[in-house]
């Protein structure tokens, strides 16, 4: 069940025009300028931007995998343990707070995790 980071590494790199920066105790990860994740090795956890009511949702579902980290400009980041997420749900929070962060034509050229493939999926 647990991710390792080089698993959520590959998760953020798939992602378009991901900016990482380093600092002494973490890594933070942008799209065009705007932070939208962080990575702390020590801890094997990882901060992601959500909107409130999926942070709300998910620490209240479960406490001891999600906490609340702060709340800020309308978003609600929460704190993921990386021991406690399988990597495909992983894989769609990172997807979501990365959405959350970049412009609509980047948005555009990443496919959703969450949605099946085009093969699969119905047309609309």
């Amino acid at each position: 069940m647990a991710v390792g980071s080089d698993e959520f590494f590959r998760i953020v790199n798939a992602l378009v025009d991901v900016e990482r920066a380093e600092s002494g105790q973490y890594s933070s990860f942008s799209v065009r300028g705007k932070r939208f994740g962080y990575y702390w090795p020590r801890t094997q956890t990882v901060g992601l931007k959500q909107t409130l009511s999926e942070q709300l949702a998910l620490v209240a579902e479960r406490p001891e995998v999600f906490e609340e980290q702060f709340t800020a400009g309308g978003f609600g980041w929460v704190v993921v343990y990386l021991a406690g997420i399988e990597a495909d749900e992983l894989s769609e929070l990172v997807f979501e707070a990365w959405r959350l962060s970049a412009p609509e034509e980047l948005v555009a050229q990443v496919p959703d995790p969450a949605q099946p493939t085009s093969h699969s999926r119905a047309t609309t």
